[in-house]
């Protein structure tokens, strides 16, 4: 059935919609194929404005096509109204354009059955800018470490293949024998080149490997472990895909979704296997009569925070509110541990970067020293 577009009053169109701008520091740079999160956050926001202003679906569609620069963009979207206009409902449009995760669709077909699009429309564009600002907050903590160890080992390269072999040159011509540091440093560089092609093509097979058997049970219930035993990043990461199923929930919930259809949409949504695996059991002890907060408290990936506060807003009748609260205390968590991984990293890194060059540089040196010896 389509949508029904006698629901939603078509009033005259606002003034400014069209030629509306976006801020530049929101514009994304992408040259993939997909629709991206920053557009599908763009198009959420801007429908619900234009949904909630009265105008009706053909419009709405045929002004969010100028929003976008981009072809593939726009008959994606053109697509969209098409259907829409043939008579097929958003939620699916959305589908058989496979550019939507079944979580979207099936919380924009939620939104049309109960006539509360504008505000799930408003809920997943929430639900994309805490992503997009989470992802973007990793990025910003990740950048200079990874920058400073590639410079690094650029560093660490000229060094063993340069300057060390320079060193040994000389050191060769006194006829003497070397510290123990600097012979092991001067055998390190001599083997450097094929320790490094070692490393690399250790590095792409486990990457290799990885893409080979990501979508395994038993691999990703093995990688998920050693995930969350990692000190610090372990419950990082827990914490992070925790404030996903918390945000979806309160999503659903919001929009009278049924508890079991809400934690089976959810189970779609989020890709990690501890919380995965966890609803199927869930979703099988809700029907068997089971509280909420019971049957999560059975699984280690869910805290005891959280499982309490699901525990009370079940007694008073308010899941989707505690959900909402708890999204946001999770993010404020996650928010607070990147900024602190930052923090610590930086001066980690330069104190291994100094000790690797200080190690380098005293075996070189060492034998100065005692150059007297050498000689003689």
């Amino acid at each position: 059935m389509g949508i029904d577009l006698s629901a939603y009053k078509q009033q005259e169109k606002p003034k400014g919609v069209k030629n509306k701008k976006t801020h530049f520091l929101n514009k994304e740079i992408s040259f993939s194929t997909k629709f991206s999160d920053k557009k599908k956050e763009l198009f959420y926001k801007e429908l619900a404005v234009l949904i909630q202003s009265g105008i009706d679906f053909k419009q709405a569609l045929e002004i969010l096509i100028g929003q976008y620069k981009n072809k593939k963009d726009q008959e994606l979207i053109t697509k969209i109204k098409e259907q829409v206009i043939q008579g097929k409902s958003l939620h699916e449009a959305m589908q058989q354009s496979k550019q939507f995760s079944a979580y979207e669709y099936y919380s924009v077909k939620i939104g049309e059955e109960t006539r509360k699009l504008d505000k799930v429309l408003i809920e997943l564009q929430k639900y994309f800018d805490r992503k997009i600002k989470m992802r973007r907050q990793l990025v910003s903590v990740f950048t200079y470490p990874v920058f400073v160890l590639a410079v690094t080992f650029g560093v660490l390269y000229f060094m063993m293949n340069n300057v060390v072999p320079m060193f040994s040159s000389v050191f060769k011509q006194f006829g003497a024998d070397l510290p123990p540091l600097t012979q092991k440093i001067v055998a390190l560089s001599q083997n450097f080149s094929t320790i490094s092609g070692v490393f690399m093509l250790v590095v792409v097979s486990i990457v290799g490997f990885h893409v080979l058997n990501k979508q395994k049970e038993s691999y990703r219930s093995i990688t998920s472990k050693v995930i969350l035993k990692m000190p610090f990043f372990g419950g990082l990461i827990r914490k992070i895909f925790i404030s996903r199923f918390c945000q979806s929930l309160s999503l659903l919930l919001s929009a009278k979704t049924p508890l079991v259809v809400s934690l089976e949409l959810t189970q779609k949504m989020i890709d990690f296997y501890p919380i995965e695996s966890s609803l199927v059991h869930v979703k099988a002890d809700i029907m068997k009569g089971a509280a909420l907060g019971d049957s999560l408290s059975k699984h280690e990936v869910y805290d005891h925070k959280l499982v309490s506060m699901v525990k009370v807003a079940e007694q008073i009748n308010k899941l989707d509110d505690m959900f909402e609260k708890l999204t946001e205390q999770y993010n404020e968590d996650v928010e607070h541990q990147t900024k602190m991984i930052g923090v610590i990293l930086e001066p980690l890194i330069i104190i291994v970067i100094g000790v690797i060059v200080g190690v380098i540089m005293i075996a070189m040196y060492s034998p100065m020293f005692d150059l007297s010896k050498i000689i003689g």
